[in-house]
């Protein structure tokens, strides 16, 4: 149990020191990241205690926040790492014979764990973690790719989420967490040369906790709705079948934790990057993954969506609305340890040679 020091980070060091500091950021609630994702998005997790894709067909009653952005007509987009499957159907339709079935078996071999590590990891987009809302989103899901463009030309939309590649560059135990910060820096430094740059506020967060101790404990927070946490066992008794298998053994391991979400999760980093950002600025207030809901809807004057977000507190104690902006030529931040660059993997091409 340590820190990672400056030496291996030195672009969040640099950010951390220059722009605000939320050392009481909290997450939404004891889970893991798909709970807490959906508090991001919809101010509670609807019952889902857990990552298991099986519980996520639902939809809360008052939709989610871009339910309110698109009702409100209020642009968003969802910035996101797109699949890396690239298969050449041509040279799949033109072969014949042997060669058909060597190309075949090539494709199974190369498709069939792709689709296995992707049912288990985490979903490409925030925006899928209500996966009933996909078609009211579809057209709001972007690859990381017009993000740069977006952010260069000033287009980014008023609201956005942009998404890191979770297989490379989450930060999860056990990816390079020097990759995660390359990324990260890509995306802040893009925004902040961008020609949208004087009127942008950025936050820069984790979803859930990283390490396995904190002396700060998780503060209580108000229930978001009627709906309790149960596991997909609970919440699908035809699942209940998998008791007696070593999958839904692990399941019910994981969901042994309280069924309630009156307790905020444990503190993550959080920046908040703005050209009216306070220099050097800490802020010990309590904030939660609903404080960006609060924020959008007191920019908007949109009505909360759950008892949780009309109860956050947005982070705009961290800007100086009142002066010139102290950001307004961007500041020269450290750079990172392992500058991030397109994946070889998702250059477009054929999944094997014959």
């Amino acid at each position: 149990m340590t820190y990672w020091t400056e030496e291996d980070l030195p672009f969040y060091y640099g950010l951390g020191r220059t722009f605000p500091l939320a050392t009481r950021w909290f997450s939404s609630c004891l889970g893991p990241t798909f709970p807490n994702r959906r508090f991001l998005i919809a101010g509670t997790a609807h019952g889902l205690i857990d990552d298991m894709p099986f519980g996520i067909l639902d939809y809360p009653d008052a939709g989610t926040i871009f339910d309110l952005l698109t009702a409100h007509g209020i642009s968003w987009a969802n910035y996101h790492h797109l699949s890396r499957v690239h298969v050449n159907w041509r040279r799949v339709s033109r072969a014949r014979g042997v060669r058909l079935l060597r190309l075949l078996h090539a494709l199974a071999a190369g498709l069939l764990p792709l689709l296995r590590d992707a049912a288990q990891s985490k979903l490409q987009a925030t925006a899928d973690l209500y996966p009933l809302g996909v078609f009211a989103a579809i057209n709001h899901l972007r690859s990381i790719d017009l993000f740069w463009r977006d952010a260069a030309a000033g287009t980014l939309p008023a609201v956005s989420i942009v998404d890191p590649d979770f297989g490379q560059c989450s930060e999860e135990n056990p990816q390079d967490i020097q990759l995660g910060e390359g990324f990260a820096a890509r995306v802040i430094n893009a925004v902040m040369s961008g020609k949208g740059w004087p009127k942008t506020l950025l936050i820069w967060l984790y979803d859930e906790h990283g390490g396995y101790y904190d002396h700060v404990s998780p503060p209580a927070a108000p229930e978001p709705d009627d709906v309790g946490g149960a596991s997909p066992m609970q919440r699908f008794p035809l699942l209940r079948l998998l008791r007696f298998t070593s999958l839904g053994k692990r399941i019910e391991e994981c969901d042994m934790g309280p069924p309630t979400y009156d307790r905020l999760g444990f503190r993550e980093p959080a920046v908040i990057v703005s050209p009216y950002a306070k220099p050097s600025y800490v802020t010990d207030r309590v904030y939660d993954h609903t404080s960006i809901l609060k924020l959008i809807e007191r920019k908007w004057n949109l009505q909360p969506l759950t008892k949780r977000d009309a109860a956050a507190e947005d982070p705009l104690d961290a800007l100086d609305l009142d002066s010139p902006p102290h950001f307004l030529t961007p500041p020269r931040l450290p750079e990172p340890a392992k500058p991030w660059r397109e994946p070889v993997a998702r250059v477009r091409g054929p999944l094997w040679r014959s």
